[in-house]
């Protein structure tokens, strides 16, 4: 895994020298191995190395034969065995042993048609010296990033957008349309970023560049259908899932250094990581992090896990105090606000694996979405049966069944307000987002937050949805209710949360690249034609996955409540251990000097904090604590006070 950068320049030329290094040193957290530098025309390629396949031989940019194609290339090919012997029998020379120059020997052959040969996760742009045009690319669900900056006949690119604002040219203003939409759904939507002046390639689409513009165009889509003629029983659809799940294992194991994985306790990264030991590693190392707060942590059913597989276990535990102080070296990684303080524990647990002398994990992520393992999905069910008879005072009993943490306590008004949240928009089933419209108008309410002037800026909760509706499929209305709520949850969470904040920025932030055996195109693919019955079965969710990991791992953790990763809110930012920024960025001073959310508002919420020592019971007021928190440490960090020179500085070679 790496980090790259780029600027294509016709006209005009900028010390495009001086300032591709400088954007290099901004990606040193992602590539601290090695760095190169390609000068040639309008075009300036550049790249910091994570050195995993080919260590010796493997430092970019890289060129094919003839010299005329140069790539810069964040990622992993896991078939580049198997492409390389084919371009080799159709006469491509290589001069590597490196995945890297797959890519320009597949491009030569194939054009853009090569991203159909690709099975990995990844960023590149290729230069082509003939024709003066730039080939960028990102892998299919977005696992690795792709941030550009273009105006008329310069664009810029980068694996992190602080690369790009190491050119002066470009702009640092915050993007308030996506502030919105992250205080809506948690994410920015589609191409856009926390700021103005960058997009990002999106998942499963591909951009040329050249004189004549810029053109982004998509080669992948997550197309649900459950087509199932056959009537194939379960037994058949389990073996061929556990096949394809083993075999992206397998070539996701592929590296010239040491392979971990993490261990949460739940199903999935147990069954990939007994899937690991169990064929390929007797002397696996796996990474967990615990909480000192019972009420997040999962180590005993850790402990059940590392029992069965008898791997070589390392933890940290993450407390309170440590998200606190960690907080702001999670912003300057996300570069997007967050609502949860999840990212936070696993920015330490990359830190402990690379302290550990790995570079590269296997994770369990993708399980959820693919598989139907979120409560989204079992409560997009249960409304739609209620919506049936809307006055039953049954049917809504079948919530105990998702929430009984809740129903357990014997509490009268939670179980009246659990009710009553989910009774929103109840009659709104044709609604092609009715999956997430209740979550969505909860964190809409954040936008209480903002100031006046803010929220005059705003779109209503009716235009966000609108404009999602315009980015769906053409076929999208005849999919089953829970495809079309799982296709969401992978559009908008999935890439631009799950993947990003907590995923490549804080798996990176320490140079450890996470690897996917669930998001591997090949598995994706088959959940997408998987009937819904054997996904989300009555209420249980991940059905297939767990009738496959029968025998292979402790029934236990099969069996287990669903228990959604989270991290500590309130008591991570007051009381006695708080971390002093938190005191300057909800002063009003920096509150009125950003001019995003009302002072008296915020400091209204501040002092209820304070006042109940971090322990906040409302959902809304813990998510609107780390939003408005994050927006502020952004503006802080990159509007205001972002640095004239990178933390660490490359020296990158310069290649020809």
């Amino acid at each position: 895994m790496c980090g790259i950068v780029g600027m294509i320049e016709f006209g005009q030329k900028y010390d495009r020298q001086n300032t591709i290094t400088e954007m290099i040193g901004f990606l040193h957290h992602r590539g601290p191995d090695a760095a190169g530098m390609y000068l040639s025309g309008p075009a300036a390629l550049g790249h910091a190395r994570l050195s995993i396949i080919d260590l010796s031989g493997g430092d970019q940019p890289i060129h094919n034969e003839d010299k005329n194609l140069w790539v810069v290339y964040n990622g992993e090919i896991f078939n580049y065995p198997e492409l390389r012997r084919e371009l080799i029998k159709k006469g491509h020379q290589f001069y590597t042993q490196s995945d890297t120059e797959i890519l320009v020997h597949a491009f030569e052959e194939y054009g853009d048609r090569m991203l159909k040969h690709l099975n990995g996760q990844f960023a590149f742009a290729i230069w082509d010296t003939k024709k003066k045009s730039l080939f960028m690319a990102r892998d299919r669900v977005g696992i690795r990033p792709l941030f550009y900056h273009q105006t008329g006949q310069y664009l810029a690119f980068a694996s992190e957008i602080k690369a790009l604002f190491a050119d002066s040219r470009i702009s640092r203003k915050l993007n308030p349309q996506t502030i919105g939409d992250v205080f809506t759904c948690w994410a920015p939507l589609g191409g856009q970023t926390a700021f103005e002046s960058i997009q990002q390639i999106p998942p499963g689409c591909y951009a040329y560049f050249s004189e004549q513009g810029l053109e982004v165009e998509r080669y992948w889509n997550p197309a649900f259908y459950e087509s199932d003629p056959w009537q194939r029983p379960l037994d058949e659809w389990v073996e061929e899932f556990s096949t394809l799940l083993l075999d992206a294992t397998r070539i996701r194991l592929r590296a010239d250094v040491p392979v971990g994985a993490y261990l949460s306790g739940g199903i999935d990264s147990t069954f990939t990581t007994s899937l690991v030991k169990n064929n390929f590693n007797n002397q696996l190392r796996t990474f967990s992090v615990t909480f000192s707060d019972e009420n997040f942590n999962e180590a005993d059913y850790q402990a059940k896990a590392i029992a069965s597989l008898n791997t070589h276990h390392s933890d940290i535990c993450c407390t309170a105090t440590d998200i606190g102080h960690s907080f702001p070296n999670v912003i300057w990684h996300t570069e997007v606000p967050i609502l949860r303080t999840a990212p936070a524990p696993l920015f330490q647990l990359s830190k402990l694996v690379r302290d550990s002398n790995f570079k590269v994990v296997l994770t369990g992520e993708g399980a959820d979405e693919i598989l139907a393992g979120y409560n989204i999905f079992k409560e997009d069910r249960v409304r739609r049966f209620w919506a049936k008879h809307p006055d039953s005072q049954i049917r809504p009993m079948l919530l105990e069944r998702l929430y009984p943490y809740i129903f357990s306590k014997g509490d009268g008004k939670a179980k009246a307000y659990l009710q009553n949240f989910f009774k929103k928009s109840l009659s709104n089933t044709k609604s092609p987002v009715f999956s997430h419209l209740v979550r969505w108008q909860n964190a809409n309410s954040l936008r209480g937050f903002f100031s006046p002037e803010f929220s005059a800026s705003q779109l209503s909760i009716d235009d966000f949805t609108k404009r999602y509706k315009k980015m769906l499929p053409s076929n999208f209305s005849s999919w089953q209710p829970l495809s079309k709520a799982q296709y969401t949850e992978i559009c908008i969470f999935l890439s631009n949360y799950l993947l990003s904040s907590q995923g490549d920025r804080m798996a990176m932030a320490h140079s450890v690249e996470g690897r996917y055996p669930f998001l591997d195109h090949r598995v994706i693919e088959f959940a997408t034609r998987l009937p819904s019955r054997f996904k989300l079965n009555g209420l249980t969710e991940k059905y297939i996955l767990k009738q496959a990991a029968r025998n292979h791992i402790p029934k236990e953790v099969i069996e287990r409540s669903k228990q959604p990763y989270r991290a500590p809110i309130g008591h991570c930012f007051f009381g006695p251990n708080a971390p002093e920024y938190v005191d300057e960025m909800f002063s009003v001073n920096k509150l009125k000097q950003s001019g995003y959310f009302d002072s008296n508002k915020v400091n209204r919420l501040v002092l209820k904090c304070r006042q109940h020592k971090g322990e906040l019971q409302s959902e809304r007021e813990n998510m609107a604590i780390v939003g408005i928190l994050s927006v502020q440490l952004l503006y802080e960090q990159f509007v205001r006070r972002f640095p004239k020179k990178p933390p660490k500085k490359h020296s990158p070679v310069i290649v020809s």
